[in-house]
């Protein structure tokens, strides 16, 4: 069952946003029943269970008319009274006291121009509120919150209004009806003209076909540019070691330097012996 209510919930806060322009966050009108039966049965706090019907943050609005009805009716709405101070005061303009059915309906007006949800345990309210276009209710039963689906009217309503949308009305076909006559009228002016245009077409066609047999053509062609084979990455190339290089280079050296020096002696020593054989 608590699928089937989110689903339908789901469904009449869809309609009212797509057909009647309802936004985030919801506006809810308060009338004093609702708010009494909200502490008698302890539904706190009230913002988070409407927004957990309508799936969206709320604002939760009443009006004076509707504290004046809570204060007259004495101490046993007290509790209600205070609760309904806090809601944020919508707009009624009534000098003198008016029944909380009478201000709400004054402050939907004719097509609810403020988006309200109200929220209303008088059924008669309910009844009368289902003839206007685009009025969401709400209602309590005993813990649970109810969102009504869209009445018959409003649905009808809603319909005649995408239809209407759909075709032209009388102002758009006349300003239609004006711009084929402007355009009408200007391609005749521009007949002459065109002919002209038509003979200088012709002159640059056949200068573009003599072109292109020259073999000039080839400039013309787009020339995509091919990707030419790119170094390694300097970051990732390891720098050779210079130390171990000079060392190695060193060594060598000295060790060449020493059988230089080693093969130098051999060969005087052998000069010598052989000097003083040859002078004996």
């Amino acid at each position: 069952m608590r699928v089937k209510k989110q689903k339908r919930h789901r469904r009449a806060v869809r309609f009212y946003t797509v057909c009647f322009g309802f936004r985030e966050p919801f506006k809810v009108l308060c009338d004093g029943t609702f708010v009494h039966h909200l502490i008698v049965n302890s539904i706190t706090p009230a913002d988070t269970a409407l927004t957990n019907i309508l799936g969206a943050t709320v604002k939760l609005f009443t009006t004076r008319c509707v504290l004046a009805e809570l204060k007259s009716l004495g101490a046993s709405y007290r509790e209600s009274l205070n609760a309904a101070n806090n809601l944020i005061m919508a707009r009624c303009d009534h000098e003198q006291r008016k029944s909380a059915v009478d201000c709400i309906t004054e402050v939907i007006g004719e097509n609810n121009s403020e988006h309200f949800f109200v929220a209303t345990q008088d059924a008669d309210l309910r009844r009368s509120l289902q003839k206007i276009p685009g009025v969401p209710l709400i209602y309590a039963l005993r813990n649970a919150l109810f969102l009504e689906k869209p009445s018959s009217f409003q649905r009808q309503f809603a319909q005649s209004a995408e239809e209407e949308r759909l075709h032209m009305t009388d102002m758009e076909y006349n300003m239609l009806r004006l711009r084929k006559k402007r355009k009408s009228s200007d391609d005749k002016e521009g007949d002459s003209s065109d002919e002209e245009e038509v003979d200088d077409i012709s002159q640059v066609q056949t200068i573009n076909t003599s072109v292109r047999s020259n073999g000039s053509d080839g400039k013309d062609k787009v020339r995509f540019k091919r990707k030419k084979a790119k170094g390694p990455n300097p970051l990732s190339v390891k720098k050779k070691k210079k130390s171990a290089d000079t060392n190695s280079a060193t060594s060598g050296k000295e060790s060449k330097h020493a059988e230089g020096t080693v093969r130098s002696r051999k060969k005087r020593k052998r000069s010598r012996k052989s000097v003083v054989q040859g002078n004996a």
